[in-house]
């Protein structure tokens, strides 16, 4: 074979090759316990089934005001800077980082002891709507305090200096710093995988509450990984008051606003939250040069696109479980198959995704996603019955096909944008700045929230009453595709 024919064919080899070896290649023995943190993360949905399956047996609301709900659960990431000027400033038992991680798995060890209590009516005075309320905020604010320590330690994981005292290539720093984030992405995918197969199974045959005791594990396993992880020195500085007092008065806006009967109070609040976000994201991007700003301004506004699509809402997973027979193992299969494709796509692309310009990555992310997405208006049409009669495949079969389909395509989605993250995070401010960042794209995640409710509100779905929901799929995955392709088309050639 001459050189010009094989040249092709080692191209693509050496393609392959860099893909699968990667991760491998990237992965510190000093990064293990931070990864432990992440994967901690991945395995909070050992105890999804059970509660997906539990609200709709045992609790009393609709698709619509559980939607509205996620917003308000979603509104403790939209003030991570609290948290993150705490970590980087304000120590804990003399710790800014390990004795946070303890305190969010407490919190998490509480909210999963409270979810026990009222499936298994420990509680006989209180309504369990209202201590799950209670409970899965303990459980979000946990999480995000963990979350936002895990992010400032995947900066300080990786080494400036070599073995020899001499200082690293910046190059080098950024592809290890980049790579970080992978490997994190691929241990929340882990964990994800690790649990998925047993919350189904565990929900089909043992009692809820049961379930819940079982999630105490996850605290456990994030622990083990603060306890043992080794950083390099992060500067000191004093608290910034601005932005410490700031978000805490922001937050006792949303808690007043919360409780409040103030119509539009969750729109209220997403509004002052984008304020104050960019504000606190313009005051310590200072140290940055103004290109690069622009750089990372353009490539959130891409990002934020993409993630403010709406979803489909719980009605979908009522009518799989009405209409279409799914139960708990099966909805744990499910899991358990969109997690490990998650992780194969997660490994084998990332090398690609972490050298591509982020508006190309989002790009065929959301056209690919769209097109994968069609399987679910083949099951909300109930096209399944002629596909089983003509080719043999199911309803079964078609959900299994959607969820390995289309569950890599969010991981892969943060990761150009946790790589900018990382790179340009001031020293002194890295769990402020992660923090802040996530807030903004948290944020878009809030604005895909209220989509859905408004969605769910004017294609309404409920138990039993699912007429409506081909045009709310219809209707969610036009605004799924139009609305990052317009972002990438405005602003795509504006981040290189």
């Amino acid at each position: 074979m001459d050189a010009s024919a094989s040249a092709p064919a080692n191209y693509w080899r050496q393609q392959i090759e860099n893909a699968l070896l990667a991760p491998v290649r990237a992965m510190r023995l000093t990064y293990l316990p931070l990864l432990m943190v992440y994967f901690a993360y991945g395995a909070m949905g050992l105890t999804a089934v059970v509660e997906s399956f539990w609200i709709k047996k045992d609790l009393s609301w609709t698709p619509a005001e559980l939607a509205a709900l996620a917003v308000w659960f979603s509104l403790p990431w939209t003030i991570k800077m609290v948290f993150g000027e705490l970590v980087d400033t304000v120590p804990l038992f003399g710790s800014r980082r390990r004795a946070y991680v303890f305190a969010g798995a407490g919190l998490i060890a509480v909210s999963f002891v409270l979810l026990a209590g009222a499936a298994g009516g420990w509680f006989p005075g209180l309504r369990p709507d209202k201590v799950y309320v209670v409970a899965s905020l303990l459980s979000v604010i946990g999480v995000v305090l963990q979350d936002v320590v895990a992010d400032a330690m995947s900066t300080e994981v990786v080494a400036r200096v070599n073995a020899d005292g001499s200082a690293r290539a910046k190059a080098e720093i950024e592809h290890d710093l980049g790579m970080v984030q992978v490997l994190g992405r691929l241990a929340l995918g882990f964990g994800m995988f690790a649990v998925a197969g047993i919350s189904g199974w565990l929900a089909k045959i043992v009692s809820y509450q049961t379930v819940f005791l079982c999630g105490l594990i996850v605290p456990l396993i994030s622990i083990s990984g603060a306890l043992l992880v080794k950083l390099e020195p992060s500067e000191r500085r004093p608290t910034d008051w601005r932005i410490l007092g700031g978000g805490l008065a922001f937050g006792i806006v949303v808690v007043l606003l919360a409780l409040s009967e103030l119509q539009y109070n969750q729109e209220i609040v997403f509004v002052v939250s984008m304020a104050v976000v960019v504000w606190m994201l313009h005051r310590i991007s200072g140290e940055i040069e103004p290109a690069t700003q622009m750089r990372m301004v353009y490539a959130a506004i891409i990002i934020f696109a993409f993630r403010a699509t709406p979803s489909v809402g719980e009605g979908y997973r009522w009518f799989t479980i009405d209409v279409l027979g799914f139960d708990e193992a099966f909805y744990g299969t499910l899991q358990q198959l969109g997690a490990a494709i998650a992780i194969v796509a997660a490994w084998m692309f990332s090398d690609i995704v972490t050298r591509r310009p982020v508006a190309q990555v989002l790009l065929w992310i959301t056209v690919l996603g769209s097109i994968l997405a069609l399987p679910t208006l083949v099951l909300v049409f109930q096209w399944h019955q002629y596909t089983e009669q003509v080719f043999g495949i199911g309803a079964r079969s078609i959900a299994l096909f959607d969820a390995a389909a289309a569950s890599p395509l969010t991981q892969l989605s943060m990761i150009p944008l946790l790589t900018l993250v990382a790179i340009y995070a001031p020293s002194s401010h890295r769990a402020t700045w992660f923090a802040l960042m996530a807030s903004l794209m948290n944020l878009a995640l809030v604005a895909g929230g209220l989509l859905t409710k408004y969605l769910n509100l004017v294609f309404p779905v409920d138990r039993g009453s699912y007429a409506d929901l081909p045009g709310l799929v219809i209707a969610q995955m036009i605004i799924g595709l139009v609305v990052p392709v317009a972002a990438i088309l405005a602003f795509g050639r504006r981040v290189r």
